[in-house]
Protein backbone atom coordinates (compact mmCIF):
# COMPACT_ATOMS: atom_id res chain seq x y z
CA UNK A 1 0.00 0.00 0.00
CA UNK A 2 1.07 3.32 -1.02
CA UNK A 3 2.88 5.43 1.94
CA UNK A 4 0.23 8.07 1.63
CA UNK A 5 -2.57 5.54 2.20
CA UNK A 6 -1.13 4.54 5.56
CA UNK A 7 -0.94 8.22 6.51
CA UNK A 8 -4.55 8.51 5.37
CA UNK A 9 -5.76 5.59 7.16
CA UNK A 10 -3.59 6.41 10.52
CA UNK A 11 -4.73 10.06 10.83
CA UNK A 12 -7.95 11.65 10.65
CA UNK A 13 -9.33 15.46 10.93
CA UNK A 14 -6.63 18.57 10.57
CA UNK A 15 -3.95 16.80 12.12
CA UNK A 16 -3.86 13.79 9.56
CA UNK A 17 -4.44 16.32 6.42
CA UNK A 18 -2.05 18.65 7.52
CA UNK A 19 0.47 15.40 7.64
CA UNK A 20 -0.90 14.10 4.34
CA UNK A 21 0.21 17.98 2.70
CA UNK A 22 3.68 17.73 4.46
CA UNK A 23 4.44 14.59 3.39
CA UNK A 24 6.87 13.95 0.68
CA UNK A 25 4.90 12.64 -2.91
CA UNK A 26 4.71 8.90 -3.16
CA UNK A 27 7.16 6.53 -4.70
CA UNK A 28 5.70 4.40 -7.48
CA UNK A 29 3.57 1.95 -6.24
CA UNK A 30 3.07 -1.72 -6.79
CA UNK A 31 2.10 -1.34 -10.54
CA UNK A 32 5.10 0.10 -11.26
CA UNK A 33 7.20 -2.24 -9.38
CA UNK A 34 4.98 -4.85 -10.96
CA UNK A 35 5.93 -3.35 -14.77
CA UNK A 36 9.81 -3.44 -13.24
CA UNK A 37 9.28 -7.26 -12.05
CA UNK A 38 7.99 -8.35 -15.02
CA UNK A 39 10.98 -6.91 -17.21
CA UNK A 40 13.06 -8.52 -15.36
CA UNK A 41 11.32 -11.94 -15.75
CA UNK A 42 11.37 -11.25 -19.20
CA UNK A 43 15.01 -10.54 -19.05
CA UNK A 44 16.00 -13.69 -17.92
CA UNK A 45 13.99 -15.47 -20.70
CA UNK A 46 15.22 -13.33 -23.05
CA UNK A 47 19.67 -13.65 -22.31
CA UNK A 48 19.37 -17.64 -21.68
CA UNK A 49 17.45 -17.83 -25.22
CA UNK A 50 19.35 -15.85 -26.76
CA UNK A 51 22.85 -18.14 -25.18
CA UNK A 52 21.27 -21.31 -26.06
CA UNK A 53 20.68 -20.45 -29.95
CA UNK A 54 24.67 -20.05 -30.08
CA UNK A 55 25.55 -22.74 -28.26
CA UNK A 56 26.71 -24.48 -32.08
CA UNK A 57 28.80 -21.77 -32.59
CA UNK A 58 30.53 -21.51 -29.30
CA UNK A 59 31.10 -25.70 -29.76
CA UNK A 60 32.47 -25.28 -32.97
CA UNK A 61 34.56 -22.14 -31.28
CA UNK A 62 35.69 -24.45 -28.40
CA UNK A 63 36.50 -27.49 -30.18
CA UNK A 64 34.39 -29.87 -27.95
CA UNK A 65 33.42 -33.29 -28.71
CA UNK A 66 29.36 -33.88 -28.17
CA UNK A 67 30.31 -35.54 -24.47
CA UNK A 68 32.76 -32.67 -23.64
CA UNK A 69 30.20 -30.30 -24.40
CA UNK A 70 27.69 -32.19 -22.45
CA UNK A 71 29.91 -31.89 -19.16
CA UNK A 72 30.81 -28.32 -20.12
CA UNK A 73 26.89 -27.15 -20.01
CA UNK A 74 26.25 -29.00 -16.67
CA UNK A 75 28.05 -25.95 -15.18
CA UNK A 76 24.83 -23.33 -15.85
CA UNK A 77 22.70 -26.23 -14.24
CA UNK A 78 25.19 -26.90 -11.89
CA UNK A 79 25.56 -23.28 -10.66
CA UNK A 80 22.29 -22.57 -10.75
CA UNK A 81 21.46 -25.00 -7.94
CA UNK A 82 25.07 -24.42 -5.71
CA UNK A 83 24.10 -20.75 -5.68
CA UNK A 84 19.91 -20.75 -5.09
CA UNK A 85 19.80 -21.65 -1.21
CA UNK A 86 22.64 -18.79 -0.67
CA UNK A 87 21.00 -16.28 -2.59
CA UNK A 88 17.79 -17.33 -0.05
CA UNK A 89 20.29 -15.93 2.56
CA UNK A 90 21.29 -13.19 0.63
CA UNK A 91 17.32 -11.80 0.10
CA UNK A 92 16.96 -12.28 3.67
CA UNK A 93 19.97 -9.76 4.16
CA UNK A 94 19.75 -7.50 1.87
CA UNK A 95 16.38 -7.53 0.19
CA UNK A 96 14.64 -9.41 -2.80
CA UNK A 97 14.98 -5.87 -4.92
CA UNK A 98 18.49 -5.58 -4.60
CA UNK A 99 19.66 -8.86 -5.34
CA UNK A 100 17.63 -9.08 -7.85
CA UNK A 101 19.12 -5.70 -9.76
CA UNK A 102 22.99 -7.29 -8.68
CA UNK A 103 21.99 -10.65 -10.26
CA UNK A 104 20.53 -9.58 -12.85
CA UNK A 105 23.47 -6.95 -14.06
CA UNK A 106 26.01 -10.34 -13.74
CA UNK A 107 23.64 -12.19 -16.02
CA UNK A 108 24.04 -9.69 -18.57
CA UNK A 109 27.88 -9.69 -17.71
CA UNK A 110 28.07 -13.73 -17.96
CA UNK A 111 26.48 -13.98 -21.31
CA UNK A 112 29.35 -12.09 -23.44
CA UNK A 113 31.85 -15.07 -21.55
CA UNK A 114 31.90 -18.09 -23.48
CA UNK A 115 32.68 -17.08 -26.72
CA UNK A 116 35.88 -15.91 -24.99
CA UNK A 117 36.52 -19.62 -24.48
CA UNK A 118 38.81 -21.60 -26.37
CA UNK A 119 38.29 -24.79 -24.78
CA UNK A 120 35.60 -27.14 -23.29
CA UNK A 121 37.29 -26.99 -19.78
CA UNK A 122 37.47 -22.60 -20.21
CA UNK A 123 33.80 -23.00 -20.96
CA UNK A 124 32.77 -25.23 -18.23
CA UNK A 125 34.23 -23.13 -15.74
CA UNK A 126 32.75 -19.34 -17.39
CA UNK A 127 29.67 -21.17 -17.25
CA UNK A 128 29.91 -22.10 -13.60
CA UNK A 129 29.84 -18.57 -13.21
CA UNK A 130 26.92 -17.77 -15.93
CA UNK A 131 24.76 -20.45 -14.06
CA UNK A 132 25.50 -19.27 -10.51
CA UNK A 133 24.17 -15.61 -11.50
CA UNK A 134 20.90 -17.16 -13.42
CA UNK A 135 20.33 -19.46 -10.40
CA UNK A 136 20.51 -16.30 -8.26
CA UNK A 137 18.09 -13.86 -10.21
CA UNK A 138 15.89 -16.81 -10.05
CA UNK A 139 15.41 -16.98 -6.71
CA UNK A 140 15.40 -13.08 -6.05
CA UNK A 141 12.85 -12.19 -8.35
CA UNK A 142 10.69 -14.92 -7.65
CA UNK A 143 10.84 -13.45 -4.21
CA UNK A 144 10.52 -10.34 -4.75
CA UNK A 145 7.54 -11.50 -7.05
CA UNK A 146 5.71 -13.54 -3.79
CA UNK A 147 5.92 -10.42 -2.03
CA UNK A 148 4.27 -8.30 -4.72
CA UNK A 149 1.08 -10.83 -4.83
CA UNK A 150 0.54 -10.42 -1.22
CA UNK A 151 0.58 -6.48 -2.00
CA UNK A 152 -1.50 -6.36 -4.70
CA UNK A 153 -4.04 -9.23 -3.15
CA UNK A 154 -4.02 -11.04 -6.74
CA UNK A 155 -2.74 -14.41 -8.13
CA UNK A 156 -0.31 -13.09 -10.73
CA UNK A 157 2.59 -15.20 -10.45
CA UNK A 158 1.85 -16.88 -13.96
CA UNK A 159 1.72 -13.43 -15.52
CA UNK A 160 5.58 -12.76 -14.32
CA UNK A 161 6.52 -16.51 -15.97
CA UNK A 162 4.46 -16.02 -19.04
CA UNK A 163 7.13 -13.08 -19.33
CA UNK A 164 10.05 -15.53 -18.59
CA UNK A 165 8.81 -17.69 -21.35
CA UNK A 166 7.80 -14.53 -23.82
CA UNK A 167 10.99 -13.31 -23.09
CA UNK A 168 12.81 -16.46 -24.46
CA UNK A 169 10.39 -16.68 -27.34
CA UNK A 170 11.74 -13.70 -28.76
CA UNK A 171 15.29 -14.39 -27.44
CA UNK A 172 15.65 -17.32 -29.72
CA UNK A 173 13.56 -15.59 -33.23
CA UNK A 174 16.50 -12.71 -32.35
CA UNK A 175 19.45 -15.11 -32.16
CA UNK A 176 17.86 -17.00 -35.04
CA UNK A 177 17.66 -13.64 -37.20
CA UNK A 178 21.26 -12.88 -36.71
CA UNK A 179 23.02 -16.15 -36.62
CA UNK A 180 23.71 -15.83 -40.39
CA UNK A 181 24.80 -12.13 -39.62
CA UNK A 182 26.77 -11.57 -36.40
CA UNK A 183 29.20 -13.88 -34.79
CA UNK A 184 28.53 -15.42 -31.50
CA UNK A 185 30.71 -13.06 -29.76
CA UNK A 186 29.29 -9.77 -30.92
CA UNK A 187 25.38 -11.06 -30.74
CA UNK A 188 26.10 -12.48 -26.89
CA UNK A 189 28.02 -9.21 -26.30
CA UNK A 190 24.97 -7.27 -27.76
CA UNK A 191 22.91 -9.05 -25.48
CA UNK A 192 25.17 -7.98 -22.78
CA UNK A 193 24.50 -4.54 -23.52
CA UNK A 194 20.73 -4.94 -23.68
CA UNK A 195 20.56 -6.94 -19.99
CA UNK A 196 22.47 -3.50 -18.55
CA UNK A 197 20.37 -1.63 -20.00
CA UNK A 198 16.91 -3.09 -18.71
CA UNK A 199 18.72 -3.52 -15.72
CA UNK A 200 19.46 0.15 -15.21
CA UNK A 201 16.13 1.33 -16.46
CA UNK A 202 13.78 -1.36 -14.30
CA UNK A 203 15.96 -1.64 -11.80
CA UNK A 204 15.71 2.14 -10.79
CA UNK A 205 11.85 1.37 -10.68
CA UNK A 206 12.41 -1.55 -8.57
CA UNK A 207 14.81 0.13 -6.00
CA UNK A 208 12.84 3.05 -5.65
CA UNK A 209 10.66 2.37 -2.98
CA UNK A 210 10.49 -0.10 0.13
CA UNK A 211 9.24 -3.60 -1.25
CA UNK A 212 6.21 -4.98 0.22
CA UNK A 213 6.21 -6.25 3.87
CA UNK A 214 8.20 -9.90 3.44
CA UNK A 215 6.28 -13.18 2.74
CA UNK A 216 8.11 -14.89 5.58
CA UNK A 217 5.66 -16.01 8.05
CA UNK A 218 2.36 -15.41 6.36
CA UNK A 219 -0.07 -18.31 6.95
CA UNK A 220 -1.03 -18.41 3.15
CA UNK A 221 -1.53 -15.40 0.25
CA UNK A 222 -4.84 -13.24 0.50
CA UNK A 223 -8.45 -14.80 -1.21
CA UNK A 224 -8.21 -14.87 -4.85
CA UNK A 225 -10.84 -17.29 -5.63
CA UNK A 226 -12.27 -20.22 -4.84
CA UNK A 227 -10.42 -23.15 -3.90
CA UNK A 228 -11.34 -26.29 -1.61
CA UNK A 229 -9.52 -25.45 1.54
CA UNK A 230 -10.51 -21.90 2.07
CA UNK A 231 -11.11 -18.61 0.13
CA UNK A 232 -7.85 -18.83 -1.68
CA UNK A 233 -7.49 -22.95 -2.50
CA UNK A 234 -4.68 -22.75 -0.31
CA UNK A 235 -5.64 -25.20 2.09
CA UNK A 236 -3.99 -24.92 6.13
CA UNK A 237 -1.73 -22.49 7.33
CA UNK A 238 1.41 -24.90 6.63
CA UNK A 239 1.84 -24.59 10.11
CA UNK A 240 4.82 -23.19 11.87
CA UNK A 241 8.87 -24.72 11.90
CA UNK A 242 9.56 -28.07 10.43
CA UNK A 243 6.12 -28.37 9.47
CA UNK A 244 5.89 -25.46 7.10
CA UNK A 245 9.37 -26.95 5.90
CA UNK A 246 7.93 -29.74 5.06
CA UNK A 247 4.93 -28.02 3.16
CA UNK A 248 8.07 -26.66 1.39
CA UNK A 249 9.51 -29.67 0.19
CA UNK A 250 6.16 -30.94 -1.14
CA UNK A 251 5.63 -28.31 -2.84
CA UNK A 252 9.39 -28.65 -4.24
CA UNK A 253 8.38 -32.19 -5.50
CA UNK A 254 5.44 -31.13 -7.24
CA UNK A 255 7.36 -28.20 -8.71
CA UNK A 256 10.26 -31.40 -9.19
CA UNK A 257 7.76 -33.80 -11.02
CA UNK A 258 6.64 -30.81 -13.42
CA UNK A 259 9.97 -29.23 -13.93
CA UNK A 260 11.67 -32.80 -15.26
CA UNK A 261 8.27 -32.66 -17.96
CA UNK A 262 9.92 -29.45 -19.28
CA UNK A 263 13.55 -30.62 -19.36
CA UNK A 264 12.92 -33.87 -21.16
CA UNK A 265 10.70 -32.29 -24.09
CA UNK A 266 13.31 -29.19 -24.53
CA UNK A 267 16.00 -31.96 -25.28
CA UNK A 268 14.11 -35.06 -26.69
CA UNK A 269 10.91 -33.77 -28.29
CA UNK A 270 12.30 -33.34 -31.89
CA UNK A 271 13.88 -36.72 -31.96
CA UNK A 272 11.06 -38.65 -30.49
CA UNK A 273 9.27 -36.97 -33.91
CA UNK A 274 11.91 -37.74 -35.72
CA UNK A 275 12.91 -40.97 -34.85
CA UNK A 276 9.76 -42.43 -33.55
CA UNK A 277 7.24 -41.03 -35.96
CA UNK A 278 9.54 -39.96 -39.06
CA UNK A 279 8.75 -36.26 -39.17
CA UNK A 280 11.38 -34.06 -41.22
CA UNK A 281 13.66 -31.77 -39.09
CA UNK A 282 11.60 -28.70 -40.07
CA UNK A 283 8.70 -30.48 -38.78
CA UNK A 284 10.45 -31.89 -36.11
CA UNK A 285 11.31 -28.44 -34.30
CA UNK A 286 7.99 -27.65 -34.03
CA UNK A 287 7.48 -30.07 -31.11
CA UNK A 288 9.38 -27.74 -28.44
CA UNK A 289 7.94 -24.55 -30.21
CA UNK A 290 4.19 -25.53 -29.68
CA UNK A 291 4.99 -26.98 -26.34
CA UNK A 292 6.02 -23.83 -25.14
CA UNK A 293 3.80 -21.37 -26.66
CA UNK A 294 0.85 -23.26 -25.41
CA UNK A 295 3.23 -22.76 -21.88
CA UNK A 296 3.24 -19.35 -22.68
CA UNK A 297 -0.94 -18.99 -23.76
CA UNK A 298 -1.38 -21.12 -20.14
CA UNK A 299 0.57 -18.31 -18.22
CA UNK A 300 -1.26 -15.24 -19.52
CA UNK A 301 -4.52 -17.18 -18.45
CA UNK A 302 -3.40 -18.33 -15.33
CA UNK A 303 -4.67 -15.83 -13.08
CA UNK A 304 -7.99 -15.94 -14.30
CA UNK A 305 -7.66 -19.51 -13.81
CA UNK A 306 -6.16 -19.53 -10.05
CA UNK A 307 -9.33 -16.88 -8.87
CA UNK A 308 -12.03 -19.59 -10.62
CA UNK A 309 -10.21 -22.76 -9.22
CA UNK A 310 -8.53 -22.02 -6.58
CA UNK A 311 -4.33 -22.90 -6.22
CA UNK A 312 -4.78 -26.82 -5.16
CA UNK A 313 -7.61 -27.62 -7.89
CA UNK A 314 -4.92 -25.79 -10.57
CA UNK A 315 -2.06 -27.82 -9.28
CA UNK A 316 -4.74 -31.13 -9.45
CA UNK A 317 -6.06 -30.15 -13.19
CA UNK A 318 -2.95 -28.71 -14.34
CA UNK A 319 -0.94 -31.97 -13.68
CA UNK A 320 -4.27 -34.37 -14.82
CA UNK A 321 -3.94 -32.38 -18.16
CA UNK A 322 -0.81 -32.52 -18.60
CA UNK A 323 -0.60 -36.29 -17.32
CA UNK A 324 -3.04 -36.77 -20.33
CA UNK A 325 -1.33 -34.86 -22.79
CA UNK A 326 1.92 -36.41 -22.61
CA UNK A 327 0.37 -40.11 -23.00
CA UNK A 328 -1.24 -38.49 -26.25
CA UNK A 329 2.60 -36.95 -27.35
CA UNK A 330 4.43 -40.19 -26.56
CA UNK A 331 1.95 -42.61 -27.75
CA UNK A 332 0.71 -41.20 -31.13
CA UNK A 333 0.52 -42.91 -34.23
CA UNK A 334 1.66 -39.85 -36.52
CA UNK A 335 3.26 -36.62 -36.45
CA UNK A 336 -0.21 -33.89 -35.74
CA UNK A 337 -1.63 -36.29 -32.55
CA UNK A 338 1.76 -35.91 -31.05
CA UNK A 339 1.82 -32.05 -31.44
CA UNK A 340 -1.65 -31.75 -30.54
CA UNK A 341 -0.63 -34.26 -27.29
CA UNK A 342 2.82 -31.31 -27.01
CA UNK A 343 0.06 -28.56 -26.98
CA UNK A 344 -1.71 -30.34 -24.48
CA UNK A 345 1.03 -30.77 -21.96
CA UNK A 346 2.11 -27.87 -22.02
CA UNK A 347 -1.18 -25.92 -21.37
CA UNK A 348 -1.29 -28.41 -18.28
CA UNK A 349 2.48 -27.79 -16.78
CA UNK A 350 1.94 -23.81 -17.49
CA UNK A 351 1.41 -22.71 -14.26
CA UNK A 352 2.22 -25.49 -11.80
CA UNK A 353 5.96 -24.39 -10.96
CA UNK A 354 4.69 -20.73 -10.71
CA UNK A 355 2.11 -21.71 -8.07
CA UNK A 356 4.48 -23.86 -6.46
CA UNK A 357 7.33 -21.58 -5.75
CA UNK A 358 4.86 -19.02 -4.94
CA UNK A 359 3.11 -21.00 -2.42
CA UNK A 360 6.44 -21.89 -1.03
CA UNK A 361 7.64 -18.32 -0.77
CA UNK A 362 4.27 -17.13 1.35
CA UNK A 363 5.00 -19.86 3.60
CA UNK A 364 8.83 -19.13 4.20
CA UNK A 365 9.68 -15.66 2.40
CA UNK A 366 13.42 -16.39 -0.24
CA UNK A 367 14.58 -19.37 1.88
CA UNK A 368 11.20 -21.31 0.80
CA UNK A 369 11.60 -19.71 -2.88
CA UNK A 370 15.06 -21.03 -2.42
CA UNK A 371 14.18 -24.20 -1.62
CA UNK A 372 11.65 -25.16 -3.46
CA UNK A 373 13.32 -23.57 -6.69
CA UNK A 374 16.23 -25.88 -6.04
CA UNK A 375 14.02 -29.25 -6.33
CA UNK A 376 12.35 -28.00 -9.25
CA UNK A 377 15.48 -27.00 -10.77
CA UNK A 378 17.09 -30.16 -9.81
CA UNK A 379 14.13 -31.89 -12.02
CA UNK A 380 14.36 -30.30 -15.05
CA UNK A 381 18.56 -31.57 -14.84
CA UNK A 382 16.73 -34.83 -14.13
CA UNK A 383 14.57 -35.13 -16.86
CA UNK A 384 16.83 -35.02 -20.00
CA UNK A 385 19.12 -37.22 -18.29
CA UNK A 386 17.00 -39.63 -17.33
CA UNK A 387 14.61 -40.33 -20.60
CA UNK A 388 17.90 -41.05 -22.21
CA UNK A 389 18.48 -43.87 -19.55
CA UNK A 390 15.44 -45.15 -19.82
CA UNK A 391 15.16 -44.94 -23.70
CA UNK A 392 18.15 -47.03 -23.76
CA UNK A 393 16.85 -49.87 -22.18
CA UNK A 394 13.30 -49.70 -23.33
CA UNK A 395 13.05 -46.95 -26.24
CA UNK A 396 12.19 -43.49 -26.65
CA UNK A 397 8.32 -43.71 -26.76
CA UNK A 398 8.32 -45.56 -23.57
CA UNK A 399 10.75 -43.21 -21.85
CA UNK A 400 8.40 -40.08 -22.33
CA UNK A 401 5.33 -41.84 -20.83
CA UNK A 402 7.73 -40.85 -17.44
CA UNK A 403 6.98 -37.63 -17.91
CA UNK A 404 3.15 -38.58 -17.60
CA UNK A 405 3.55 -40.40 -14.78
CA UNK A 406 5.17 -37.51 -13.02
CA UNK A 407 3.11 -35.22 -13.91
CA UNK A 408 0.29 -37.53 -12.26
CA UNK A 409 2.56 -37.67 -9.22
CA UNK A 410 2.76 -34.29 -8.71
CA UNK A 411 -1.22 -33.97 -9.54
CA UNK A 412 -2.15 -36.85 -6.34
CA UNK A 413 0.59 -34.70 -4.45
CA UNK A 414 -1.17 -31.90 -4.40
CA UNK A 415 -4.76 -33.87 -4.16
CA UNK A 416 -3.23 -35.63 -0.82
CA UNK A 417 -1.46 -32.42 0.70
CA UNK A 418 -4.61 -29.97 -0.14
CA UNK A 419 -5.12 -28.82 3.62
CA UNK A 420 -1.70 -28.00 4.23
CA UNK A 421 -0.85 -26.75 0.64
Amino acid sequence: MPHINKLRSGRTGEEGDRMCADAPVPAPGPARLRTALTAFFALDGFLFAGWVVRIPAIKAQTGASAGELGLALLGVSAGAVATMMLTGRLCGRFGNHHVTVASAALVSLGIALPPLTHSALALGLVLLVFGSAYGAINVAMNSAAVDLVAALRRPVMPGFHAAFSLGGMLGAGLGGLVAGSLSATRHLLLLAVIGLAVTAVAGRALLSRPAPPPAAGRSGPPSTGTGRNGPDGSGGSGGPGGSRRGVVAVLGLIALCTAYGEGALADWSALHLTQSLGADPGLAAAGYAVFALAMTVGRLSGTALLQRLGQVRALVAGGATAAAGMLLGALAPNVWLALAGFVVTGLGLANIFPVAIGRAGALAGPRGVAAASTLGYGGMLLGPVAIGFVAEWTSLTAALTTVAALAAVAAAVACAARRVI
